[in-house]
């Protein structure tokens, strides 16, 4: 019997030995569940959201651990935002990315305790409707700000259009921080000079886009668009109105441009996920506490034009503007 139960010892210290010894090599690392909100696709939403991904996904396999994403579209629809969050919050994922305002806002809405990053929003206060701003929101949210500096975005019209005196600004009514960068933008251009007469045209959802901007270009020099996303998803027919009229366009951001605009002081989506991305990588593997990270805004601005729509309309642009696809020229930090 001491024989047996001395065998039987061996043979049970042995197995507990290689358990404990090949335990670390069957070991998983951490899985997180991201959620992903965006309000509607195009170029730069696109490229945010992208951007947020590659840079996390780095970040989790580097230490280890794996992230899962389940990136949902709302098709510009703020009641879909509203479902979508509300959705991630039954799955219990570990942290919701909110690509635009509305969805920020429906992810507000939808909890108070999951990690919430917003990206492509131009200005966290009107969004979250935060009286005294210092930087932090002070609750489970933090995020990227995609705001370019508007006193800059308004010189441009002085040095691409010096002719251009009535100024319109183009934008959708449903989105706060588009009414945001308009009172802004007309500030900066009354400060500009007295002979700027500004008028704001607002379309309430894609169905007004056309009537209101045919009507615009009957009464303006020129355009401006801040970074608003029904606008973004309208570039096209915004385009076919605004060319045969002669009127040109200043854009908020980039894909605008690209898509009806001459001109834009752009930052890079991209970049801007790439540091949303970072942001949720101190959250989720570091433990920062979200309530205390201020708002980041991107790195850099680039003074860009839309070459075929220039030419169309017979209009030059200073040379440290680039093209949109070229190389571009140093770029200034802010």
């Amino acid at each position: 019997m001491k024989k047996i139960s001395k065998t039987l010892a061996c043979i049970s210290s042995a197995v507990m030995a290689l358990t404990v010894f090949s335990a670390p090599v069957f070991a998983e690392g951490n899985e997180y569940h991201v959620g992903v909100c965006q309000l509607v696709q195009h170029v730069a939403l696109d490229a945010a959201t992208e951007g947020f991904q590659e840079a996390l996904t780095e970040a989790v396999e580097a230490a280890g651990d794996t992230v899962v994403f389940d990136v949902q579209n709302a098709a510009g629809d703020s009641a879909t935002c509203s479902t979508i969050c509300n959705g991630f919050v039954s799955d219990g994922v570990d942290l919701i990315m909110a690509n635009a305002t509305p969805a920020l806002q429906a992810a507000q809405a939808s909890t108070g305790d999951i990690p919430i990053l917003g990206t492509s929003v131009t200005d966290y206060a009107t969004a979250l409707d935060i009286d005294d701003w210092t930087g932090t929101t002070g609750t489970n949210i933090s995020g990227t700000s995609d705001l370019a500096p508007l006193d800059q975005q308004a010189a441009l019209f002085g040095e691409v259009l010096p002719d251009a005196k009535k100024i319109g600004i183009l934008y959708c009514s449903a989105e706060p921080n588009s009414g945001y960068q308009a009172r802004v933008i007309t500030e900066e251009l009354e400060a500009i000079s007295d002979e700027y007469e500004v008028t704001e045209y607002t379309f309430a959802d894609s169905n007004d886009v056309s009537q209101v901007v045919t009507t615009a270009v009957s009464e303006v020099d020129a355009l401006y668009i801040p970074t608003d996303n029904t606008a973004a998803s309208n570039t096209e027919l915004i385009r076919n109105i605004v060319v045969p009229a002669g009127i040109p366009v200043i854009a908020g951001e980039e894909g605008i441009c690209e898509g009806c605009g001459i001109a834009t002081l752009s930052i890079s989506y991209a970049d801007l996920g790439k540091a949303t991305g970072a942001m949720a990588a101190k959250v989720l593997l570091d433990g920062e506490d979200i309530s205390e990270m201020e708002v980041e805004f991107a790195a850099a601005t680039t003074k860009e034009y839309n070459a075929s729509l220039c030419d169309e309309l017979g209009i030059t642009v200073p040379d440290d503007y680039a093209a949109i696809g070229g190389d571009a020229p140093e770029t200034e930090a802010e």
